[in-house]
């Protein structure tokens, strides 16, 4: 996630769940979450850092038609390459904004790509994302980068998406972690992570439980009830 704006708290990023969630369904596991602001040395040291330990990257702001918008002139920098204007970008933005008042420097500087990237199709603006190598340049409004995201369904390698069950309970969690961990360590493959609440004047939790096994999960979290249940702890399958 790119962008001061980000850092300073004036716009809440909505983008990291949104990525998350759609990686999900292609069954790619999110690893990392950076928000880096608007410097072109740390953007492309960052992005070379993650581009090189990584599947995939995705960056997310910093490709609009203002002078702060420098994503593609530091992913550029990163991979050693010039920026370009690309021919089919142009094209996309001349035929959008033939009606919009027709296309001018500012907005040209959205058809700006690093030499040799591809294009991410944006059917809500025009403006499209970019590609090159693993690295995936998307918009930082969420919407725009929704469709971004769903332009790219299915053309990325994955695995099973991952299913989530949850079980909640009115118990500290110092009352059950050994619960907890035993209850995981007799379903390899499941993790259970732990969610403490204050409702209603009561201590509790939510115990998420996940895997990409839907039976898994769904036999661990009822093992995970009968054992709460059994340690006079009333379970709430489906959380509280």
């Amino acid at each position: 996630m790119i962008g001061d704006e980000i850092l300073s708290g004036r716009t809440q990023d909505k983008n990291v769940a949104q990525v998350a969630a759609w990686l999900n369904r292609q069954g790619i596991r999110l690893d990392e979450v950076r928000i880096v602001p608007d410097d072109e040395g740390r953007i492309a040291a960052a992005v070379n850092a993650l581009r090189s330990d990584k599947d995939y990257l995705f960056t997310t702001g910093g490709i609009g038609p203002t002078h702060d918008d420098i994503t593609v002139d530091s992913i550029a920098a990163a991979f050693g390459v010039p920026v370009v204007i690309h021919s089919r970008a142009r094209q996309i933005l001349e035929d959008y904004y033939a009606t919009r008042g027709g296309l001018n420097d500012a907005r040209l500087r959205m058809a700006r790509v690093p030499e040799g990237a591809d294009l991410i199709e944006n059917r809500e603006s025009g403006a499209p994302g970019v590609k090159i190598g693993n690295v995936y340049m998307m918009a930082g409004v969420p919407s725009i980068a929704a469709r971004m995201l769903e332009a790219l369904d299915g053309t990325l390698e994955g695995g099973r998406p991952v299913v989530s069950m949850t079980v909640g309970a009115y118990a500290p969690e110092s009352e059950v972690a050994d619960l907890l961990r035993a209850t995981e360590e007799a379903h390899e493959g499941v993790a259970i992570g732990s969610y403490p609440f204050f409702k209603d004047g009561r201590y509790g939790a939510n115990f998420v439980m996940r895997s990409d096994d839907g039976e898994l999960v769904e036999r661990t979290a009822e093992d995970l009830a009968s054992r709460l249940a059994e340690a006079g702890i009333e379970p709430f399958p489906g959380g509280i």
